[in-house]
């Protein structure tokens, strides 16, 4: 593996870094020169979910390939690696100590030699005899998004209405009343024969209509949520491991 030129750095920063075995690790975000060479030292890579984490990987340990840089660690050993503040934009030289002591390398790139009776530190890719079995899951979100719209509106119509009222009207009505010792003096003070006429002014009632605006009512528009279930579902694959044993006897295969 190549080391990371100068030249390469305008390259990685922005670009996946992935880890031995082909698996995203983060995000390239820094890349920190040495103070006396001006050569790439060291690869500050985001992780996380959010993106709120950083981590370190030597340059002496990482190479560009095509769109992305790839890294000769795990993925879990580069995230355990020695937390470094790089809100000054700068690694100490305390700092940098640990990430050489726990990447086991020198200045420069060059490995660390093991001191008397003490043990190369681990690198997070020894081959061992465990294999790794992975598989997809679903993940589901909800989004809020627009429907429909409603709206009020008002118009109008025109019915038929119809009422019923009592009304009252005059009429002519002829009383007569025979000549009684009561009524004879104002019987007798009139002319003896002559001709005569009296006049009555009859009235009636009619229904007279009119109208009036009358407010009845307040109506407005609102909204409430309602939950309801629904399904839904995608493929997934999934990793089976297998062992295959064959003797002189018989073949068989049984799923671990």
């Amino acid at each position: 593996m190549q080391m990371l030129t100068e030249d390469q750095i305008p390259q990685v920063l922005d670009h996946p870094l992935y880890d031995e075995g082909g698996s995203k690790v983060g995000d390239v975000k820094h890349v920190f020169l040495d103070d006396e060479t001006g050569r790439p030292e060291w690869l500050g890579i985001q992780t996380g979910l959010l993106g709120n984490k950083e981590t370190f990987v030597p340059t002496s340990g990482a190479e560009w390939v095509s769109d992305h840089v790839e890294a000769e660690y795990g993925k879990d050993f580069i995230k355990q690696a020695p937390h470094v503040d790089v809100e000054a934009g700068h690694i100490s030289a305390d700092e940098e100590e640990q990430l050489y002591r726990y990447y086991g390398i020198e200045p420069g790139g060059g490995p660390a030699p093991a001191q008397p009776g003490e043990a190369a530190p681990e690198r997070g890719h020894e081959p061992d005899d465990a294999m790794t079995r992975s598989e997809e899951r679903l993940h589901v979100h909800k989004e809020t998004r627009e429907s429909g719209r409603a709206r009020l509106r008002k118009y109008v119509v025109t019915e038929e209405q119809q009422m019923t009222v009592p009304v009252s009207h005059e009429e002519v009505r002829v009383e007569r009343e025979p000549i009684t010792d009561e009524n004879r003096d104002a019987a007798m003070r009139g002319s003896e024969i002559t001709e005569a006429e009296h006049e009555v002014t009859l009235h009636e009632e009619r229904p007279v209509v009119s109208k009036e605006t009358t407010p009845v009512e307040r109506v407005r528009a609102s909204k409430e949520t309602v939950t309801e279930e629904e399904t839904v579902g995608g493929e997934i694959r999934k990793e089976r491991i297998e062992m295959e044993e064959e003797d002189a006897r018989r073949r068989g295969r049984r799923e671990r």
